[in-house]
């Protein structure tokens, strides 16, 4: 028995793919806070230039995934059940979607719902600012970037994850999905390599998600509490919350996420029914019909668009480029979560649930509380898109504060955030302590914690290195190596499911 197979046994963990993804972020972090007054110019440059010279190919990318997601669908591989054909589901499909929804964007949604809209609405680009064709094409892009685009990247990571770890009894680690291509090679350097990415990205993007969290929490508790809106508050709310993070993970994930993402789509339901009832009800399920199908008509040409004659590329940039590279960091940590709460479902019966069911949710909750802060701006008064300019994330609020129950709807804003807060770093815990443990799914509790502190100090440097921006390059910067992996990634699955295929048509002798 080796060195290192002596330790992953005795500790938990895999020494190799754990020191190398814990040692990196521990030097980022100390880096950064010794270089502080350079790391926000570093960060702004270095997410201009990878969205400008890599944009076309993050693009080209996730509309290929999409497609690739819905050919598996549609195809004779959609019968194949994850575990076996006596596999049964472990959850019930209104708890598995409660967790797809949580884990997948629950915070940015919070964040950006209000936000992403009316700033769209000031500057639509191919349509006129402030009018109501530029509403549409503010919902059509804020659909591009929530919607099935995403959870394409999403379902394809996770049904990989799946089929390898329960189909073929591979470890549930990324590099286990690159078998077809590197055989016993993904126990070695280049296997742990991929791993040490994948827990990097998973690890970043979802301090991007923290980071947006803590601001909107901030936010929140300054309209309601007077409380500032500044870095050392948010400091100090990231360190509270990760906290309580850290402690809910000892419950385990029947317990805890089970509870928190049903606890979760509760409050959201609320919220949205509250926005619609006191909002103006019959213009926002007008424009959930209108908006959605305006959306899936132009699907393939809005996936594909890069802005390729715009005087200003900073656009696509700062919004698409970084929506995808933002998934795609995301998507080792969603889809390794999504893999382990799906044993038992068919392929077609996972894609479609996993794309179909957060998308809809998605659209009726942009449609909805964004076309709500578009109705205001566009026919009652211009504050919201004022206010998002100034703080993208105060836009909620300022949408909430036009409505009855003003008090009472802020608090229930606030304490979703937070809830989506700690379920994300709940979930993204488990999914790190799976990745650095060699695929093994009975992570202890402090090595659950330990990421989950580990995910809360990255999110509070990246705020003191440079806030938005900051966290945006994190998720850029990570999402750029493993988009290529993602590749590579797809292209293995594919000759996996046809291999598995001829082998079970194959006549006997």
């Amino acid at each position: 028995m080796s060195a290192q197979d002596t330790g992953s046994r005795r500790f938990g963990i895999h020494p190799v793919v754990f020191g190398f993804s814990a040692g990196l972020t521990v030097l980022f972090v100390v880096l950064t806070l010794v270089n502080l007054g350079a790391a926000e110019t570093m960060f702004s440059a270095a997410k201009d230039a990878i969205a400008r010279r890599f944009g076309w190919f993050f693009i080209l990318s996730v509309q290929g995934f999409l497609l690739l997601s819905l050919y598996l669908a549609a195809s004779r591989f959609g019968r194949i059940r994850i575990g076996g054909a006596d596999a049964r589901p472990e959850f019930s499909s209104l708890s598995w979607f409660a967790m797809l929804f949580a884990a997948g964007m629950g915070i940015g949604l919070m964040f950006w719902s209000v936000a992403e809209p009316v700033l769209h609405l000031q500057n639509p680009p191919g349509a006129e600012p402030m009018t109501p064709a530029g509403a549409q094409r503010a919902l059509d892009l804020t659909f591009l970037h929530w919607g099935l685009h995403a959870w394409g990247i999403f379902a394809l990571v996770g049904l990989a994850l799946a089929y390898f770890s329960y189909n073929r009894g591979l470890p549930m680690t990324i590099s286990s999905v690159f078998h077809p291509l590197l055989g016993k090679r993904i126990h070695g350097p280049i296997g742990h390599a991929l791993d040490v990415l994948a827990v990097l990205a998973a690890l970043f993007g979802l301090a991007t998600s923290l980071g947006l969290g803590v601001a909107q929490i901030n936010a929140g508790l300054s309209y309601a509490f007077g409380v500032t809106f500044s870095t050392g508050t948010q400091l100090t709310l990231i360190a509270l919350i990760t906290a309580i993070s850290a402690t809910s993970v000892a419950s385990g994930l029947e317990r805890g996420i089970k509870l928190l993402s049903n606890v979760n789509l509760l409050a959201a339901f609320l919220l949205l029914v509250f926005v619609l009832l006191a909002g103006p009800t019959l213009f926002l399920l007008e424009n959930f019909v209108e908006s959605t199908g305006h959306y899936l008509q132009n699907l393939l040409v809005l996936g594909s668009w890069t802005d390729t004659y715009a005087r200003d590329p900073g656009w696509q940039g700062s919004w698409t480029v970084f929506y995808w590279s933002w998934w795609i960091a995301w998507s080792p940590f969603v889809g390794m979560f999504i893999a382990r709460i799906s044993r038992g479902r068919t392929v077609r019966e996972f894609i479609v649930g996993v794309l179909a069911m957060p998308s809809l949710l998605t659209f009726a909750w942009m449609a909805i509380v964004g076309g709500a802060a578009l109705y205001e701006s566009l026919f009652v008064d211009p504050g919201i898109a004022y206010a998002a300019n100034d703080n993208a994330a105060t836009a909620l609020f300022e949408l909430l504060s036009r409505y009855p129950l003003q008090d009472l709807s802020v608090l229930l804003a606030i304490f979703l955030v937070m809830i989506f807060f700690v379920t994300s770093c709940d979930s993204g815990s488990l999914v790190m302590g799976i990745m650095t443990c060699g695929g093994r799914t009975d992570i202890r509790a402090p090595q659950r914690m330990f990421w989950a502190l580990l995910a809360g100090l990255v999110a509070a440097v990246l705020v003191l290195g440079g806030g938005l921006t900051a966290l945006q390059t994190a998720s850029i910067t990570t999402g750029l190596p493993f988009s290529v992996a993602l590749v590579f990634m797809a292209a293995c699955l594919v000759k996996a499911l046809r291999e598995d295929e001829e082998i079970k048509t194959c006549p006997p002798g």
